[in-house]
């Protein structure tokens, strides 16, 4: 559950109204769930986009803080891709980061649609560039509790690791930028590919047709086929747990296309 602007601690409000300049409107985010706050802020000097996260405690940061120091370490080494970070604030037992704002609208990832080709160059950007060293998340990790043997997966190629259409927004002159680089990690090149297959489901794309388009980027038709199917097993094994466990129905949907996703792969 987002948490309303007007129910911040005065105490950041007002420090982030230092960087800003006056408040007016404040228009919450319609997509997004890793920050407690993410809302493009109407100011005296134009807009912000700003993301905040409460505190466990004074002492201890809590995930959703930790997702957010990690885009700010982040961030100076993907501008290129991505809005800028402008600020951090610390005050009132929160976090607070102020982005560019970037006008845009979400990409589409429908079968057919042109916003695949910004897709492609994009993930092919990030595939060329070399890993910062501030990416330190290794993405095998994400799947040693479903799996004994995940080094397959492992690599260091830059990994956004959620390049889904809501991440990615295109402005009017037809430039991409993707967002929430919360999750960036370092491994294998091919499984930036192999997870966004899912939204390539959901967006309307068959199995088939997925593999299709995936087979377009050298990195994935150069891997193991056998490490791709290990990785749509262990994909779809660890979102089946993850759905038993939180009844949202986004992740119960993503638990079913993952599913369907390594079914296709194994038949």
């Amino acid at each position: 559950m987002r948490t309303d602007w007007t129910e911040l601690p005065g105490e950041l409000r007002d420090a982030v109204e230092d960087r800003t300049g006056l408040i007016g409107d404040v228009v919450p985010a319609a997509t997004g769930n890793h920050a407690d706050v993410a809302s493009t802020l109407h100011t005296s000097s134009g807009r912000t986009f700003v993301k905040a996260a409460r505190k466990v405690s004074p002492e201890h940061d809590g995930p959703e803080v930790r997702s957010l120091r990690w885009e700010a370490a982040i961030s100076p080494h993907v501008s290129e891709y991505a809005p800028r970070l402008l600020w951090e604030v610390e005050a009132g037992g929160w976090l607070a980061l102020g982005f560019e704002h970037v006008e845009g609208r979400h990409a589409g990832y429908s079968p057919g649609s042109p916003d695949l080709s910004l897709l492609i160059k994009t993930v092919e950007a990030f595939q060329a560039m070399k890993c910062p060293d501030v990416v330190t998340m290794r993405v095998e990790r994400r799947w040693e509790s479903v799996a004994a043997e995940v080094t397959p997966m492992a690599g260091n190629a830059l990994l956004h690791t959620d390049v889904n259409c809501s991440n990615m927004l295109i402005t009017p002159d037809g430039r991409p930028y993707v967002v929430d680089w919360a999750f960036t990690s370092r491994g294998a090149a091919w499984v930036e590919l192999g997870l966004l297959i899912p939204w390539l489901l959901k967006a309307g794309h068959s199995p088939p047709q997925a593999a299709e388009w995936v087979a377009q980027f050298p990195a994935w038709t150069a891997a193991d086929p056998a490490a791709i199917d290990l990785f749509s097993e262990v994909s779809a094994e660890r979102w089946t747990r993850h759905s038993a466990a939180n009844p949202a129905t986004w992740v119960a949907e993503h638990a079913a296309l993952t599913r369907q996703w390594a079914d296709y792969r194994r038949g």
